[in-house]
C-alpha cells in the first residue's frame, strides 16, 4: 500500500512539475491580426495596402515592440525574379504622432491596449514580367520582436493576399465527375487565408451551382487557415518532452518532429500528452493501436506539420479547425444545403470532421473516396456532391 501511495505521490509531483514548467515557458500575450487588405493595379504594377492590428489582452503586462518588418514572397506561374518590391510601414499609434521617415521607433503596448500599423507594398514590373498579369498571390510575412517579462521573442506570422481571383463557375459549364451513385464537382477558388470568411467563400464560388439535396464540402485545412490557425515553427520553443516523445512516432506522422509535437502540447498541455503516450503505449502492447490519438484529443490527428499543406502554408504548422460543427450549421443555414468539413487523402481515407443536420455522410464517403479535390496545388478546397448518377 505504501509503495502505491509513493508511486501516486511521485506521479502527482511529476504532473505539477510538468505543468509549472509549461506555464512558465516564455510567451507573449500580443496578438497580431491582419485587416482590410486591398490590391490596386497601377498600370503594369500593383499596390497592396493593409493594416496590422496589434492587441494586448493581458490586464497588466506591458509588452515592447522594438522591431517590425514585412517580407514579401510572390507566387505565380512564371519566373517572378525580375520584379521589384518596395515596402513601407507606418505606425498609427493611438498616443503618438506618426513618423514620416519610415523608422520604426520601439513602442510599448500596455495592458488591454492596442495599436495599428499600415503596410504599403509596391510590386513593380520589370524584365518582361508584368506584375498585374503574372503575380497570383502575395505572401506577406511579418517579422516582429516582442520584448517584456518573458524575454525577447522573435515572432513570424504570414498572411496570404490574393492578387487575382478565379471567376465563379457558371452552372452550364459545371462538369460533374460521375461516381458510385453520385456526381462530384471540385470547385476552384483563390488561395484562401485569414482575410477570407468561410461562408462567404462558399457563397461566392458555389452559390450559383447548388441545388436542393446537394452536400457542399470544404477541406479541414482551408477552414483552419481561414481561421488563422497556423504558425511558423520559429515561434515555437520545443520542450524536453516534445524532443523526447517525438522520436517514438512514425516518421510520416506530423508529431514526429519536436515542433509538431510541441504544437499539440501547447494545445492540450504536457500532462495530457504524457498520459496519452503512456496509456497508448500500454494499449499498443496488448494489441490495441491508436490509443494515443484517441486519448490526446482530436487535434492530435489534425495537425499538419511543415510540408503538409499547399504553399506558402507548407512552411508552417497548421492546426485543425475551431468549432467545426457550429461552422457547418451556420454555412448550411446560409446556403440552404447540407455542409461538411472533411479530411480526405489519396489513399481513399475519408473522415467527416463535422457536418450540418441532415447531411448524408454515407454519400460523402462514396463520393470522396477517389479524392476529387486532390492533395497537390489544385486549389479546389470546395467539392459539391450530388446524389444519383
Amino acid at each position: 500500500m505504501s509503495v502505491l501511495l509513493l508511486i501516486l505521490l511521485l506521479l502527482g509531483l511529476s504532473v505539477i512539475w510538468l505543468e509549472s514548467r509549461h506555464r512558465l515557458r516564455p510567451a507573449s500575450p500580443l496578438q497580431l491580426v491582419p485587416r482590410d487588405w486591398s490590391v490596386s493595379p497601377q498600370g503594369n504594377d500593383l499596390l497592396v495596402e493593409g493594416w496590422l492590428d496589434i492587441n494586448n489582452p493581458h490586464a497588466r503586462m506591458e509588452v515592447f515592440v522594438p522591431e517590425i518588418d514585412v517580407k514579401s514572397t510572390l507566387l505565380g506561374q512564371c519566373d517572378l525574379g525580375s520584379l521589384s518590391i518596395q515596402t513601407k510601414i507606418t505606425p498609427h499609434h493611438p498616443d503618438e504622432a506618426s513618423r514620416n521617415d519610415g523608422y520604426w521607433a520601439a513602442y510599448i503596448v500596455k495592458g488591454h491596449k492596442s495599436t495599428r500599423v499600415k503596410v504599403e507594398i509596391s510590386i513593380l514590373s520589370g524584365g518582361g514580367v508584368n506584375a498585374a498579369e503574372d503575380v497570383d498571390t502575395l505572401w506577406a510575412e511579418v517579422h516582429w520582436v516582442n520584448y517584456g517579462p518573458f524575454g525577447r521573442l522573435q515572432r513570424r506570422q504570414g498572411v496570404v493576399v490574393p492578387m487575382k481571383r478565379p471567376t465563379p463557375l457558371k452552372p452550364e459549364k459545371a462538369l460533374f465527375n460521375r461516381g458510385d451513385d453520385c456526381a462530384v464537382l471540385p470547385i476552384r477558388t483563390h488561395l484562401l487565408g485569414p482575410l477570407d470568411d468561410t461562408v462567404a467563400v462558399m457563397r461566392t464560388y458555389a452559390g450559383g451551382l447548388i441545388q436542393p439535396g446537394d452536400v457542399l464540402t470544404i477541406g479541414e485545412t482551408p477552414v483552419a487557415v481561414i481561421q488563422g490557425r497556423y504558425a511558423h515553427p520559429a515561434n515555437l520553443q520545443p520542450s524536453w518532452l516534445s524532443r523526447l516523445l517525438c522520436r517514438t512516432f512514425h516518421p510520416t506522422s506530423s508529431l514526429a518532429t519536436a515542433c509538431g509535437l510541441q504544437t499539440l502540447i501547447d494545445q492540450v498541455g504536457p500532462t495530457r500528452v504524457l498520459v496519452a503516450w503512456v496509456l497508448g503505449f500500454g494499449l499498443k502492447l496488448i494489441g490495441s493501436p491508436g490509443g494515443f490519438y484517441r486519448l490526446a484529443g482530436s487535434q492530435a490527428r489534425l495537425i499538419d506539420d511543415v510540408t503538409g499543406t499547399t504553399p506558402p502554408y507548407d512552411q508552417t504548422i497548421v492546426l485543425g479547425p475551431s468549432r467545426p460543427q457550429q461552422l457547418c450549421q451556420e454555412a448550411a443555414d446560409a446556403l440552404g444545403v447540407a455542409v461538411a468539413i472533411v479530411d480526405v487523402n489519396d489513399l481513399g481515407r475519408v473522415k467527416v470532421l463535422a457536418s450540418s443536420h441532415g447531411c448524408d455522410e454515407a454519400l460523402l464517403h462514396r463520393a470522396l473516396r477517389p479524392n476529387p479535390a486532390g492533395n497537390a496545388n489544385e486549389r479546389t478546397p470546395l467539392v459539391l456532391v450530388r446524389a444519383g448518377g
